[in-house]
């Protein structure tokens, strides 16, 4: 295998296939990055077995066919060292790769492509196309409420639901859920759920442009496949039935608050500066046309912010997580924000107020 390729060329599929690696590796050859010459073709694999990413680059120059797998870390900061616009010459000798560029050379250690694992095809279900921008905005609408290393494993993730002319995400770490819906060529008459685990899903929105160019995606039993043209992308699914979202969605709220969502935004960051670091809780006090939002922590300080909404109700006092209000404020959009809420005890329903495609709920806090 011999090979000459411009460094910005390697390097920024490298970084994004690099990205999927993870440093400690039970097998060798996982911390491998898999480079398969083809005819004019360099493509980069990188796996850590749950989550599979393949990067294709064309070649300006001829290349021999040969395949390889070498370190994926130690080939990426080589590369990043190197200077701009460079020409790197890659060619395998003796069981090693010697890479060379200018009066820089480097020799790399191998494993052979035989050990490297690749995810099974298997028969997949069923196939869709949609705008890159478009996943990309449920990933990004949503992806922030999915839990971390949670005990129900099933909430490590994020639910994509795909049904006629709709696909759909929903994430929940039991404390809130945010979800998204946007229209899709999909001609699917039975709703189809698949849970996409945590890594996946924040790979594949680094991959994601905000363009308008499509991406496949194909759902298959065990796996989820996503293929842009430059790269092709594949995770693990999680086996796990995800909550009934529809149910913890609440229904009946007559409390409805409409305010500014910068001004919000502001009031709720100023506040958390003073809230306890732990719990981050913070009292929010209604009345007709006013919420006060009010915080304190064990050393006895206190913060105490005023803002004026529209609100036509009866007072209401209600705690909150203020990180989760932060973090639905900071991915939605438009103007003005609307809160539904019924009592102290019941979970907010949050959206846009000009018809948006996401709601939010935040459970609220006893304070």
């Amino acid at each position: 295998m011999k090979l000459t390729i411009n460094r910005e060329a390697l390097l920024k599929p490298l970084q994004l296939v690099a990205g999927v690696v993870e440093r400690r590796q039970t097998l060798p050859v996982l911390s491998n990055v898999l480079l398969v010459v083809e005819g004019d073709q360099l493509s980069l694999t990188g796996t850590d077995l749950e989550v599979e990413l393949v990067g294709r680059v064309k070649l300006e120059q001829p290349a021999e066919s040969g395949e390889i797998t070498v370190p994926a870390r130690k080939l990426m900061d080589i590369c990043k060292s190197l200077p701009e616009d460079c020409d790197i010459e890659l060619k395998v000798d003796d069981q090693k790769v010697i890479l060379r560029s200018g009066r820089s050379r480097f020799t790399l250690s191998t494993l052979p492509a035989n050990d490297f694992p690749n995810i099974e095809e298997e028969a997949g279900s069923f196939t869709f196309s949609i705008a890159q921008s478009r996943l990309r905005r449920l990933i990004d609408r949503t992806g922030f409420a999915m839990a971390q290393q949670d005990v129900r494993y099933y909430l490590n993730g994020m639910l994509l639901e795909v049904n006629n002319h709709m696909l759909r995400s929903v994430a929940t770490d039991g404390h809130r859920l945010a979800m998204c819906s946007v229209d899709a060529d999909i001609s699917q008459d039975n709703k189809h759920q698949v849970i996409v685990p945590r890594k996946g899903i924040l790979e594949l929105a680094r991959l994601l442009t905000e363009g308008d160019e499509a991406v496949n995606i194909t759902v298959g039993g065990n796996h989820i496949r996503a293929n842009t043209g430059d790269f092709t992308f594949t995770s693990k699914l999680v086996d796990g039935k995800f909550p009934d979202y529809e149910r913890v969605l609440p229904r009946g709220g007559d409390k409805i608050v409409i305010g500014d969502r910068q001004t919000l935004r502001q009031a709720f960051n100023r506040t958390a500066i003073l809230s306890n670091e732990k719990y981050r809780g913070i009292r929010m006090m209604l009345n007709e046309n006013t919420m006060k939002i009010m915080a304190n922590n064990p050393e006895q300080e206190e913060a105490e912010e005023e803002v004026t909404v529209n609100y036509p109700g009866d007072g209401l006092e209600i705690g909150f997580n203020v990180s989760y209000l932060l973090d639905v404020l900071s991915v939605i959009s438009g103007d003005a924000v609307k809160l539904t809420l019924s009592d102290s005890n019941s979970s907010a329903l949050i959206e846009e107020t000009e018809g948006g495609d996401s709601v939010y709920v935040v459970m609220p806090m006893r304070l």
